[in-house]
């Protein structure tokens, strides 16, 4: 079956990319339509299933499972592989060493309307960034799909429901309901995986046709070659050894997530491929559904290996490229930010340009020159691919290994619940 799937996608990317190619306007219009439509029904069930995969997860406490446990190798391995990625990242930045960008392309894109446009969109502060995952209200993380702030608001419901449905008929019912409303929104996601490879040709023929347009990379080749060339280090190497090391087939685990390493880079968003990852994770894995329904939602809005190496990259790009900043880029210093980029990455959100812009916060904090990023900015659809790709790999290593060191014992469902 699984044989049989990759070939079906296979082929969805090459028919897509012959599309793509063709250059036909009508076409390209049909496919951005489709690839949009496909994406807006997929973010339709994140949402849901993010709050309630976590709603659930919590409000299951203390119904004989050591979910504290699980949060804690979920944190753990989420520090530790983000901070591994960031280090990987500074090592190619320094053998590599990209050097400074002529004066006159960041002279060009202080010209460039669309660029300064997105440059200005960038929050003033890094503690603006944190203070929007605050949630003010109930309704507005679910409307603005602030994936940060519904996980804040999702556990704190979840672990009253935990407190209170020990002496509350009524919200032992409330749970059975969320239960069943979960299960639901599982087979909306059972059937967008079905129809995943009409959206893989749309994916396919949209990047092959940003693509025939042409991307100039120019005096930025190297950093370019330091952020992929971090990503797939990470991708193909660190993450399949740290599975390696957990007693994991990390390999065999990349195959068998392939529909969402697939979703991942095309959305460019892992809220948005969060359904596949879940549901894939449950089918080809085989992962426990208590495990994957709480771990993969939680390391959708802390676990960012690519973006931790893209922002501390990027940083040192940047940083390197302002002198009137006033940071040398010592050993230590770098070190230092390798931290930063961690902490960062575990904050961000997962959705597309969500590191992008968390860096403009954190190079306008440092007096960095910010055009330097307007310079980036036409090559990082394909950055923002490969490092959601890569985010969404390291949430499935860690469901993996987190699964397999975890007692075969499922949730007990709430009072006077049907089975599942």
């Amino acid at each position: 079956m699984q044989f049989r799937q990759a070939a079906i996608w296979t082929l969805a990317l090459i028919v897509g990319a012959a599309l793509g190619t063709l250059g036909i306007a009508p076409l390209n219009a049909f496919m951005d339509f489709v690839a949009a439509a496909y994406t807006r029904a997929f973010q339709f069930v994140a949402v849901p299933t993010v709050a309630l995969a976590i709603l659930t997860a919590m409000a299951s406490l203390g119904e004989g499972h050591a979910m504290g446990k699980v949060f804690a190798k979920t944190f753990s391995f989420t520090v530790l592989t983000s901070f591994v990625a960031a280090l990987v990242g500074l090592v190619l930045f320094v053998l590599v060493d990209p050097g400074t960008i002529d004066p006159g392309v960041v002279s060009a894109v202080a010209e460039d309307a669309d660029a300064m446009a997105q440059i200005s969109r960038a929050p003033e502060t890094v503690y603006g960034h944190i203070l929007n995952a605050i949630p003010n209200n109930l309704v507005n993380p679910f409307l603005s799909g602030n994936v940060l702030a519904i996980v804040l608001v999702s556990a704190g419901i979840g672990i009253a429901i935990a407190v209170l449905g020990k002496k509350s008929a009524n919200v032992r019912t409330l749970h059975q309901v969320l239960a069943g409303l979960q299960e639901v929104f599982f087979g909306l996601i059972k059937g967008l995986i079905w129809a995943l490879p009409v959206g893989i040709v749309a994916f396919a023929a949209q990047l092959a046709a940003q693509m025939s347009a042409g991307v100039v990379v120019g005096s930025i080749g190297k950093y370019v070659l330091v952020v992929l060339g971090g990503n797939f280090l990470q991708f193909f190497v660190i993450l399949p050894l740290f599975c390696y090391l957990r007693g994991v087939n990390g390999y065999k685990v990349m195959r068998q997530m392939t529909p969402a390493l697939l979703m991942a880079l095309f959305t460019k968003s892992s809220a948005a491929t969060l359904p596949v990852t879940v549901a894939t994770a449950e089918k080809n894995m085989k992962a426990k559904p208590w495990i994957a329904r709480f771990i993969l939602p939680l390391c959708c809005t802390i676990n960012m290996n690519g973006c931790a190496a893209f922002i501390l990259v990027t940083s040192l790009f940047v940083i390197r490229n302002s002198p009137e900043c006033g940071i040398v880029l010592t050993l230590p210093v770098m070190l230092a930010w390798c931290v930063i980029a961690t902490l960062c990455a575990i904050g961000n959100a997962g959705v597309p340009m969500g590191c992008y812009f968390l860096t403009l916060s954190l190079m306008a904090g440092v007096g960095g020159n910010l055009m330097i990023l307007g310079v980036i900015l036409p090559i990082y659809t394909i950055i923002d691919m490969v490092e959601t790709a890569e985010n969404v790999w390291s949430d499935c290593c860690i469901c993996a290994v987190v699964d397999k060191s975890t007692p075969a014992t499922s949730p007990a469902p709430p009072t006077d619940a049907p089975a599942a």
